[in-house]
């Protein structure tokens, strides 16, 4: 039995969406895959010598997995995840729980603010919590000292990824309560009055027919956030002109964009190495996740 083939009226308006994906997504794969087998050599200084780029095969690759910086920066950024995500999925599953119960016009008045900080751009929102940050800014750290506590309270090294944790949780929160309110209202209501008539309380309802409905909803809130952790670079490059505790090697994605100018191939190792990293934690949470479900 022969495939139909697509009508030309359907591949030319796909056609724009598939040029746009291989010149934005697989193509650029490619460019850092070819850039990473080089490297620049030469140089010596008062333009005495020029480099040259040069055929080193997988030289990147093996300076990246022996680099003790990219993986304290991976441990780093895992740390970091594993803190922030479960608490930024809770607080995303409790406020579309508590949304989906409320009366509409509060309902969608609660739905936009909560969804505002993800208006605001990444920079901004890491710019606006490093001024709550900085002790001789901050009402919050100035409250704290009060109170006898350290001003720096949130910049010291021992508390600047939670402090890091904390701009990326108010920012993402309310997008993937968006995620999860979508999900819920996407039950079909009468379960819940079934359920009502049966005897079963809010929580009961909440517990046993609301939250398996919404596990897919939750996992891909999650599979999103584990992407998004191991690319960590806008709040650690913003924290870091206020503390002394992060550097240019505080996360991979902060070591590869320093790298780009100096070292592209390097650079070009470190992305694609993340990507492989990024892609073995995902494939061990579809693992987890298939079994739990």
């Amino acid at each position: 039995m022969s495939q139909r083939r697509l009508p030309w009226s359907v591949r030319l308006l796909i056609a724009p969406f598939l040029i746009a994906f291989f010149a934005a997504f697989v193509l650029p794969i490619f460019y850092a895959l070819y850039t990473s087998l080089f490297a620049q050599t030469g140089g010596g200084g008062l333009g005495l010598s020029r480099s040259e780029t040069v055929f080193v095969g997988i030289d990147n690759f093996t300076r990246v997995f022996q680099s003790s910086a990219f993986w304290t920066g991976m441990g780093r950024v895992l740390v970091y995840g594993l803190v922030q995500v479960p608490i930024m999925t809770g607080f995303a599953v409790v406020l579309a729980l508590c949304l989906d119960a409320m009366m509409s016009r509060m309902r969608r008045a609660l739905q936009l603010v909560y969804f505002l900080p993800y208006a605001v751009p990444g920079v901004v929102a890491a710019i606006i919590w490093a001024y709550l940050y900085v002790p001789q800014l901050s009402p919050i750290s100035q409250f704290l000292a009060e109170l006898g506590g350290p001003a720096d309270i949130f910049l010291q090294s021992g508390n600047v990824l939670f402090s890091i944790a904390n701009i990326a949780t108010w920012t993402w929160t309310g997008y993937n309560m968006i995620i999860v309110l979508s999900a819920l209202q996407a039950i079909p209501r009468d379960q819940f009055e079934a359920a009502r008539l049966d005897g079963a309380g809010e929580f009961r309802i909440a517990w046993s027919i609301k939250l398996p409905n919404i596990a897919g909803a939750v996992g891909l809130s999650v599979l999103m956030s584990i992407i998004g952790t191991v690319q960590l670079f806008n709040e650690p490059t913003v924290m870091r002109t206020v503390s002394p505790n992060i550097d240019s090697e505080f996360t991979p994605m902060m070591m590869g964009y320093n790298a780009v100018s100096s070292d592209p191939g390097y650079s070009s190792a470190i992305a694609l190495s993340m990507a492989l990293v990024t892609g073995m934690l995902v494939f061990v949470y579809y693992k987890i996740s298939r079994r739990t479900m």
